[in-house]
């Protein structure tokens, strides 16, 4: 097994590293930085092992992921980063959990998404998020990830507009579209964890920004916790989704929760039970 762990992810570090060398002492332990290309690491890493393992958050997670799909390998996830969704989702609540599901040899298959072929585990996201997403990011080396998410929220719900996009075919004015790969729960509130990561679907969410006052109603409705009735807020599934921007440059894109380069015009697409990963028995 080659193992990278990346330590500019949340709870990654060079003690985890060598936490992870003292009781994994037949794997090579690669220890990624700020200077590091993270995907050119896992794909060198993924050309001399057997095993590819990830320690980070689900950024991080992500590009491992693609790696290993790309290269047939199974995937080790050590949760290190600041939410760890999918390793959550997974079953995998800390590098304890991690190594006794490598040590018993569980392993599970799950769907993966793609966006144009970039993959992700968790969610792809268009409108007023990726806005949120970069303000955060400017500002999170000087104020720390939580103030910096607060900040940056005040200023998008002030400043932001709905995005101009092509949706299937179809015109949307839209605030938010949330593509999850697999279903979310609950249906009818803020998408919080997934019972099921091998169901072969898409969850998709979108905030309608072509009704009047559709800001307000939506935040109203979460307050209330009447989302799933809101007239601004739309839920489908889908095995596939087409999304073209109707506004110069690119659809604006987050994978994972990360910010992604990404072209006028892409497809998301659902590809069911692609990955194998390594997580606890159900008994355990």
């Amino acid at each position: 097994m080659v193992l990278v762990v990346n330590c500019t992810a949340g709870t990654a570090s060079a003690e985890l590293a060598g936490s992870l060398t003292a009781r994994l002492p037949e794997a090579e332990i690669v220890v990624a930085t700020a200077e590091d290309d993270l995907e050119s690491l896992f794909s060198k890493a993924a050309a001399r092992a057997r095993i590819l393992g990830v320690a980070g958050g689900d950024g991080t997670v992500r590009l491992a992921a693609g790696v290993a799909v790309d290269a047939g390998l199974p995937l080790l996830v050590v949760p290190a980063g600041t939410f760890n969704h999918f390793a959550a989702d997974l079953g995998v609540e800390s590098a304890d959990d991690a190594l006794a599901a490598l040590r018993d040899g569980n392993s599970v298959l799950v769907d993966v998404g793609t966006a144009d072929g970039a993959a992700f585990l968790n969610t792809a996201s268009t409108g007023v998020y990726v806005d949120l997403v970069k303000a955060r990011e400017r500002l999170e080396p000087s104020l720390g990830k939580w103030p910096a998410m607060l900040i940056a929220l005040a200023d998008v719900l002030r400043g932001s507009k709905p995005a101009d996009l092509l949706v299937d075919g179809r015109r949307r004015k839209v605030w938010l579209l949330f593509v999850g790969n697999c279903r979310y729960e609950p249906s009818g509130a803020a998408p919080a964890y997934r019972p099921d990561l091998a169901d072969g679907t898409l969850d998709v969410r979108m905030v309608d920004g072509a009704q009047p006052l559709a800001r307000t109603r939506l935040v109203v409705a979460v307050l209330l916790g009447t989302l799933g009735r809101c007239r601004v807020y739309q839920t489908w599934s889908a095995t596939s989704l087409r999304v073209a921007s109707l506004e110069a440059g690119s659809v604006p894109l987050c994978l994972d929760g990360e910010a992604t380069e990404t072209k006028p015009a892409l497809r998301i697409v659902k590809c069911p039970k692609k990955l194998l990963v390594y997580r606890p028995s159900a008994g355990d």
